[in-house]
């Protein structure tokens, strides 16, 4: 498949393909095993995928799961759908992870929490809270499963904060030949270091253990219009002017349109007050894109709240959106972006009128193979478009040229259009993590077109 129609398949909706229920398949012994109902069309969140896997499979255990993976020839495993493109397809059987979920324990002395691999991390952090502890930080929406999440290197905000996957101190995975793999960070920290941010190529994730630490609130208190020429002056001043912090803008009027800053609540913390480098207090919650309604965001004004409701931006009990629309998300080099960031800004009459907000967030280094923070801390700069898959997909090529000369890493489960050979001299570890891939995966179960284009080209 060439890049340029990887773009085409990504963004538009695929061709419908039926799906066969699970007495049509060989040994279908598994029947406590559900299936999705026939000649029912499965698309990903925001609808601008159709998966092309006949079958989906959804076991209630581990066992299951590892009698699937042994039966199955192509298989994909499936998380809770929130990625953009064909990541978790499969040219015929996909393997939800949806029902391996909940907190397995919390173990006191390690300071860890152990999840099944589907649970959603707004599912677990209440739990978590009430028992006097927290992870270190969470997206911008809690309805992501934690698998999924650290497999694509998904990430929040804060100039020292990891993204998602940095969390993980062992996982439990089934290989391709059906085989349970343990991984901890004491016993195989540098094969863990491989295996977390796995793009779903290396086996299917059952359990995964996080790190966490003692429960704490956090206050949010939300500015408007930002001077773009501020933002030139105090760069790394106002986006470390808090645990996280987020900046919106539709690129118009030289301005940022909001700043988000979530900060700890402790004796130290003060107020803001009205002014943060030029923008204005906010007199109400606001929805990152201001004209729409907040009742979905999590709550701002300087409101203390537990971490899991003030660290995501949008609540778990609420829809965050129609989820009509597509994203894109680049990384660069956190002492490249300021220049990367006027660099798009010079485009902007093209990027306003295909894009809902744009985003611009921070994150530290790590080591994890895969990661677009491998050994650099950087600052992603997030793309939220209007579901328009010609016209997006053109901006999406043309954002990236600007970009190739801070040396970009896209988001894995966002759209881009960067070419393999390019992508693949980003990321040094490719050759070991191919390797490694091969070694648990040795009859190739896990490929699909997105790991054939992107990884193994």
């Amino acid at each position: 498949m060439k890049r340029k129609d990887f773009i085409r398949t990504t963004a538009t909706f695929a061709t419908a393909t039926a799906l066969v229920p699970l007495s049509s398949c060989k040994a279908d012994k598994e029947k406590v095993i559900k299936e999705t109902e026939p000649l029912v069309l499965r698309k990903n969140w925001a609808g601008n995928y159709t998966y092309k896997a006949k079958n989906l499979y959804e076991p209630n255990t581990v066992e299951e799961l590892q009698g699937l993976i042994k039966r199955l020839q192509t298989q994909k495993a499936l998380g809770s759908c929130h990625c953009f493109n064909d990541i978790a397809d499969s040219p015929l059987n996909q393997i939800s992870t949806k029902n391996l979920k909940g907190v397995i324990g919390i173990d006191k002395e390690s300071m860890t929490v152990t999840v099944g691999a589907g649970t959603k991390y707004g599912d677990f952090a209440p739990e978590l809270h009430e028992r006097g502890y927290a992870v270190h930080n969470l997206a911008s929406l809690p309805h992501i499963s934690v698998a999924g999440a650290c497999a694509t290197a998904t990430h929040g905000s804060g100039v020292d904060n990891g993204n998602l996957a940095t969390a993980v101190s062992g996982l439990e995975l089934v290989s391709g030949n059906g085989d349970i793999i343990r991984l901890s960070r004491e016993e195989d920290e540098n094969m863990l270091h491989a295996a977390v941010v796995n793009l779903g190529a290396l086996g299917i994730i059952t359990k995964v253990t996080l790190d966490i630490e003692k429960t704490f609130e956090v206050r949010q208190d939300v500015f408007q219009n930002l001077p773009l020429e501020s933002l030139k002056e105090n760069f790394d001043a106002i986006l470390s002017g808090g645990y996280s912090v987020s900046l919106f803008t539709d690129w118009q009027d030289d301005l940022i349109s909001q700043v988000w800053v979530k900060r700890k609540v402790d004796d130290q913390i003060e107020e803001l007050g009205n002014d943060y480098f030029g923008a204005i207090a906010a007199e109400r919650n606001l929805h990152p894109i201001t004209e729409l309604s907040s009742e979905n965001c999590t709550e701002q004004m300087g409101v203390p709240g537990p971490w899991y409701d003030r660290l995501p931006h949008f609540k778990m009990g609420f829809t965050p959106s129609s989820g009509e629309e597509l994203q894109s998300e680049f990384f660069v080099p956190k002492e490249k972006a300021l220049a990367a960031i006027l660099a798009l800004e010079k485009r902007r009459e093209e990027i306003y009128p295909q894009l809902m907000i744009t985003e611009i967030r921070t994150i530290a280094a790590d080591n994890l193979w895969m990661s677009p923070c491998y050994q650099q801390d950087c600052v992603a700069i997030h793309f939220t478009w209007k579901q328009n898959p010609k016209e997006v997909g053109e901006l999406i090529t043309m954002i990236e040229m600007e970009l190739e000369p801070f040396e970009y890493r896209p988001h894995w489960g966002k759209l881009f259009s960067i070419s393999p050979s390019l992508l693949a001299s980003r990321y040094e570890k490719l050759p070991e993590f191919i390797a490694l891939c091969k070694k648990l995966d040795p009859e190739g179960k896990f490929k699909n077109d997105y790991l054939n284009l992107n990884i193994y080209s």
